[in-house]
């Protein structure tokens, strides 16, 4: 495997059809990824549940939390859910993981999230956990993540279709 990058990459988000992430500024493509940009934040209301099977699964609700007037959002130590702006659309020859933007490191906070398997599509959801003490002030519309995407060896013919298909 390979990573997707420099004018390849470009071309599949500028230029393709889907896009590998929509809508784009050209300050989100990097050398190797692509930056997903917050567009909510949330807590979660009630407790999740997973088994071994998805008929075990409850994903709690998650209450989103208000920005002030000014576009700016100011989080506590813990965690919360967030939804990135952009749809992907993970091309049947790649998958993907994101790695936290080395500037939210650097503030005490990062974001877990998991694999983009091949053929999903969707606006994701991930974990931002706070860690500093003295919290952190967000701004809607910040970037958060990197997307790396990885070229398989070969197509796939069968891609995702679990229960996030489609998230908006």
């Amino acid at each position: 495997m390979a990573i997707l990058a420099g004018e390849e990459l470009r071309r599949r988000v500028l230029k393709w059809t889907p896009p590998l992430v929509a809508p784009c500024a050209e300050e989100q493509l990097q050398p190797n990824g692509v930056e997903l940009t917050l567009a909510e934040v949330g807590v979660w209301r009630g407790a999740g549940r997973l088994g071994f099977d998805n008929d075990d699964r409850v994903i709690p609700e998650a209450e989103a939390l208000a920005f002030d007037d000014d576009g700016w959002i100011t989080l506590d130590a813990g965690g919360y859910a967030v939804t990135f702006r952009e749809t992907v659309n993970i091309h049947d020859d790649l998958c993907a993981f994101a790695r936290p933007r080395s500037s939210l490191l650097r503030m005490g906070a990062t974001v877990a999230t998991a694999l983009w398997d091949t053929g999903y599509r969707g606006r994701s959801r991930a974990l931002l956990l706070v860690a500093s003490p003295a919290g952190v002030r967000l701004r809607r519309g910040a970037r958060l993540i990197q997307l790396v995407f990885l070229k398989l060896p070969a197509p796939l013919a069968d891609g995702y279709a679990g229960a996030f298909q489609g998230e908006v």
